[in-house]
Formats: structure tokens, C-alpha cells, sequence
């Protein structure tokens, strides 16, 4: 081989080489792209999409007591879509349309609204609330039972479908938090608790948290199984019933921790030193007794988180209840005007809430919570300024106002 010809073997062989290795890089390049484009493209988990709007349909798929009294059911609740569901914070709620039938055998069924707990930590699958049977009040048995209660135990059944918001609500649990929770539970007011409680011990198995619960006996306890199996499991989770009126046979150690009611003379028994944060939830007596007891003892206010479940709400202490507003100008009155309803009444300030005077005057108006969560009785503000005693957990829409939980503080045009 002569001189010139090797000269140009080796020329040819390093073009080729040189061309292979852009090809190389540019095949590289081209999938890095390409991978790229798919990493864009790619769809948002299901279960991560934002909370929907409006109704949304679903169905019962189980029934469960929960009580040795069988006054505590849960719902499981599947929709009907089949899309799976956003994660919520533990302790929201859900709002249901229901309804219900008439008071006589032809009446047709009347639309109500409630909001009920998420009684379980999120699952992108379903969700779970658990509803106590309301009786008719204990000094007052002429009264009728709680409405939504009764239907969905004795009309509600598997299979049935029911219309549901989407979860909401401020009272959860602050994941980053670096104090140690406390759940103080009344009664049924244990389902957002229940929420939180199994949130933490699945999330933060090691870090401690409290759970005290409120009844008159024992066979009022929800889920006393389920939470006796915790307490066993998880050395970090200290869990102490209070029995107020134990049945005869009942045993301090077996079947509860405490005599008498949970108050702060308990906790601070029990409780170790340090930063808490406090969670409360149940009937009026306890959030008009504990809250401010916490208080007197030095805790925060920013440290106690308080909820009325359900209805009971209505009857919250004057602590939850917004006071009259005191008139503009030494007025006695504002005039609000019902637009839709064409009726101008005089404010006087005997009410509550614009909710229950309007209820009083018979004036037809939505309403659910009535506590100020839900937003079933938002109604736009035509004119006027509307006041509250604190901060609603519904996010109110501009120019508009929350009828349960408002007050006037001038004339008001509503239209309703």
C-alpha cells in the first residue's frame, strides 16, 4: 500500500468515525427530548386534581355501626364517576343535599343541606363520615328528631346514591406543626377528630399525640375496637376516656380512664410539659367550658382550634354565638330588606344571626351547618354591611354574605 493510499484509508476511517459519533449524539439528544416532551405532557395524577365544584354523585357501599348502642353509623361513600378523589386536609367536612320526606304520607321529599366529618384519613378510593341518630332534645321530648340523622340511618341504605360537595373546613391539623396535638372529643365530635388522630399515627407514627374523649358511658364510644388496637400499637398515642355517668358494672381502667368530665384539672394532671396545641370538638357544654379554661391556664389562643358539630351548633355558647351588633350611630334598628321575598322588617337586635331572623319572620332561606362552614345560606349582599363575631371557615364570595353566622351593621338589602 502506497504512502498516498493509506493516507486516504486513514482520512476515510476517521470521517466515518467522526460521522457515527455525531449520529450518536444527535440519536441521544433526539430522546432526551422526546423524554422530555412525554415528562411535559404527562397527565396530573387523579388524585391530585383540585377539589371539584358543585354536586357530585355518590354512592353507599357500606353501612356500619360503630357504638355498642347502635346510634353511630358510618357511610362509605364511592362515586358514582369512578374518578379517583383529592386528598383533604383531616378534620373537613362534607356537604350533602338531601332529601327528605314530608312530614305527611304525600308530601313530596324537601331538599335539605347538612355538613357531616370525614371520619378517616384520606384514601383516593372513598370516603367514610359516621352520623349520630339525633334524638328530640332531653328537656324538650315534643320536639321532633334531628331531621338528616334519622333519614340517612332508617332511608339510606347500600346502593343509594347521595349529592356531595367537595371536602372543606379550617379546623385540620397542621402537618408541619411542631407542638404536640391534643383531641378533646365530646360525643360524636370525635369524627374529625378520628380523621386527624389516624392521619397522624399512619404519618407520624413517632411523634406523640393525645386523644381525650368525653362520654356519660361507654356504649356511647365510636370505634372503641379500632382505637383500643392503636393505643396498643403505638407507643406515642396516650388515649384517655372519660366516663361522666358510667352504667353499673363499668370499671375504671377497663372500660374508661377518668370519672367525670373532660376539664383542665385532667389535662394538666396528664398532660407532660411543653407547647400543645389543642383541638376541640363536641357539644356546647364543652366548648363553653374547655376553650376558656385553656385559656385561663395560660394556653394561647392560637393554640386551640374549636369546632361545633353539626346542628348543635345552633345552641353554641356565647363564646361561638355572634353578639348582636351594636346600631351605627345610636340607631335601635337597621331595616333589612328580603329583595326576592319582597318583605322589610325591622332589626332589633334580639337575633342572633340573620339566619334566625329570618327564620323567626318566616322568611325562606337555604341553610346547613348553620356555624358558618358550610356556605349552604350565603346570599348576595345587595346593600349594606353585614358583621361577625369571628371569622367564618367559608371562604365568603365578594358580595356576599353568610346569613347564620352574620349580623347587620347598617340597613341590608339581601336577596332572598
Amino acid at each position: 500500500m502506497t504512502a498516498s493510499l493509506l493516507l486516504v484509508w486513514i482520512c476515510t476511517a476517521f470521517a466515518l468515525e467522526l460521522a457515527v459519533g455525531v449520529a450518536v449524539v444527535l440519536v441521544r439528544r433526539r430522546r432526551r427530548l422526546a423524554l422530555a416532551a412525554m415528562s411535559v405532557a404527562a397527565p396530573t395524577p387523579a388524585n391530585a386534581a383540585l377539589a371539584w365544584a358543585g354536586w357530585r354523585e355518590f354512592r353507599v357501599v357500606r353501612r356500619e355501626f360503630e357504638d355498642a348502642a347502635q346510634t353511630q353509623c358510618s357511610f362509605y361513600l364511592v362515586p358514582v364517576d369512578g374518578v379517583a378523589l383529592p386528598d383533604y386536609k383531616p378534620g373537613q367536612y362534607l356537604t350533602f343535599a338531601l332529601d327528605v320526606a314530608g312530614s305527611a304520607d304525600t308530601a313530596p321529599p324537601r331538599p335539605i343541606t347538612r355538613c357531616y366529618s370525614l371520619s378517616d384519613r384520606p384514601d383516593p378510593l372513598r370516603y367514610r363520615i359516621t352520623v349520630k341518630r339525633v334524638g328530640p332534645p332531653p328537656l324538650a321530648q315534643s320536639l321532633p328528631p334531628g331531621v338528616a340523622s334519622n333519614h340517612l340511618h332508617d332511608r339510606v341504605h347500600e346502593g343509594d346514591v347521595l349529592r356531595v360537595r367537595a371536602p372543606a373546613g379550617r379546623f385540620v391539623i397542621e402537618p408541619d406543626d411542631p407542638t404536640t396535638p391534643v383531641l378533646i372529643a365530646g360525643g360524636i365530635g370525635i369524627t374529625p377528630l378520628l380523621a386527624m388522630l389516624n392521619w397522624w399515627l399512619a404519618e407520624r407514627p413517632d411523634r406523640p399525640i393525645h386523644l381525650y374523649y368525653g362520654l356519660r358511658h361507654s356504649r356511647e364510644q365510636a370505634f372503641r375496637p379500632w382505637l383500643e388496637q392503636q393505643a396498643a400499637a403505638h407507643s406515642h398515642f396516650h388515649l384517655t376516656i372519660a366516663c361522666s355517668r358510667p352504667d353499673p358494672g363499668e370499671e375504671p381502667g377497663r372500660d374508661f380512664q377518668h370519672l367525670g368530665r373532660v376539664d383542665v384539672e385532667l389535662l394538666q394532671r396528664t398532660l407532660p410539659a411543653g407547647r400543645h396545641r389543642f383541638y376541640v370538638c363536641g357539644p356546647p357544654a364543652m366548648l363553653g367550658s374547655v376553650p376558656p379554661a385553656l385559656r385561663g391556664w395560660g394556653v394561647a389562643a392560637g393554640d386551640i382550634r374549636i369546632e361545633a358539630f353539626g346542628p348543635a351548633s345552633t345552641d353554641a355558647p356565647e363564646a361561638l354565638t355572634p353578639s348582636p351588633a351594636a346600631p351605627e350611630s345610636g340607631a335601635a334598628s337597621f331595616e333589612v330588606r328580603f329583595a326576592r321575598s319582597g318583605r322589610t322588617l325591622a332589626w332589633d337586635g334580639r337575633d342572633a344571626s340573620l339566619l334566625a331572623f329570618a327564620e323567626r319572620h318566616a322568611v325562606v332561606v337555604d341553610s346547613g351547618c348553620r356555624s358558618g362552614s358550610c356556605g349552604s345560606c350565603e346570599t348576595r349582599l345587595i346593600a349594606g354591611r353585614v358583621d361577625y363575631a369571628r371569622p367564618p371557615d367559608h371562604e365568603i364570595a365578594p358580595g356576599h354574605c353568610l346569613l347564620c353566622v352574620g349580623t347587620p351593621r347598617s340597613a341590608l338589602v339581601l336577596d332572598a
